[in-house]
């Protein structure tokens, strides 16, 4: 009984994230993560908490927590790659992402790479990226093609 209720709770969950209501998401992956601590489960449960509570420590935690267990799952490098990202941590989110690309090919982990985004280095090196000379010459040289 206790195991079809866990399963429920997770697809309850999943149905809720896929369809946006993340505070449902969000109380079926606790619910689930109090009967078993499955590392799906952290996973979602980390993604869920950094989207609904601001909670990044945590999340972060739950989400290679998951990914120390199961390695071999692109969801839980997908996870915690958004979770990054709304940290505000950008480098180690790309990182991350394509880790899992290299564990297994994935859609999602390529929506959101390609989402992400990679930023060429700056023209000038040694002034900040927001210099003019660095911006303005980096627009014009992409309208031109050929940066």
């Amino acid at each position: 009984m206790e195991e079809s209720h866990l399963e429920d709770l997770f697809t309850k969950g999943v149905n809720a994230l896929e369809n946006d209501h993340i505070y449902l998401a969000l109380s079926c992956f606790e619910q689930a993560a109090y009967l078993e601590k499955s590392p799906l489960c952290c996973s979602y449960l980390g993604y869920c908490l950094a989207k609904v509570r601001a909670q990044y420590p945590d999340a972060i935690s739950l989400c290679k927590e998951a990914l120390a267990t199961d390695p071999a799952n692109s969801l839980h490098y997908l996870h915690l790659g958004r979770v990054y990202v709304m940290a505000g941590q950008r480098n180690k989110a790309l990182a991350i992402l394509r880790q899992g690309l290299q564990c297994e090919e994935n859609s999602s982990l390529l929506r959101e790479l390609t989402l992400l985004g990679e930023r060429k280095d700056p023209l000038f090196p040694g002034l900040a990226r927001s210099h003019p000379l660095n911006k303005y010459l980096g627009i014009a040289l992409r309208k031109l093609g050929t940066r």
